[in-house]
């Protein structure tokens, strides 16, 4: 049974939305994705909401482009924790169309922004908030954490000796 569900609007999000499919599977968190448009899907948007929780779904990952209305919509529907990811596509303006439209929810109506194109750490996040129940999952987080923090300070000794 997948604990986060990562949509996106179209087939074009997925090259951005891998990223965070990795991400859990490195975790090995059970991931489902499929593409769920906001705009040419709204049915089975509504439908897909309404029941992630049914599933067994902790999370929802939500990549969308240009107006970028798939993270709200999904969020206005679900009491799931949701984690919109701005993806810049080939129509959108720098990307700043898609963030404001994930950013600037209404109150009532969370949405967890990551960054441009951020899906990694959308995935990053959602593990976090499945390793607040889940301690298997917290020890692989903190590892990970730990395995960046080795990595900078490497890479700050080979700066130093190589300078």
């Amino acid at each position: 049974m997948s604990q986060v569900a990562i949509i996106m609007g179209s087939k074009s999000d997925f090259e951005v939305m891998s990223e965070a499919i990795e991400i859990l599977k490195s975790f090995d968190i059970n991931t489902e994705y499929d593409i769920v448009s906001a705009h040419r899907t709204p049915n089975k948007m509504v439908e897909y909401a309404s029941n992630a929780e049914k599933k067994g779904i902790k999370v929802i990952i939500a990549g969308a482009g240009g107006a970028a209305h798939l993270p709200g919509m999904v969020a206005s529907i679900t009491s799931l924790p949701v984690i919109g990811v701005p993806i810049k596509s080939r129509n959108s303006i720098d990307g700043w169309d898609s963030i404001l439209s994930i950013l600037q929810m209404p109150g009532g109506v969370p949405v967890a922004t990551v960054a441009l194109n951020g899906s990694k750490n959308a995935g990053i996040l959602a593990a976090q908030i499945i390793g607040s129940f889940d301690s298997k999952v917290a020890d692989k987080v903190k590892a990970y954490k730990k395995d960046l923090e080795y990595k900078v300070i490497e890479s700050s000794k080979d700066l130093k000796k190589n300078s």
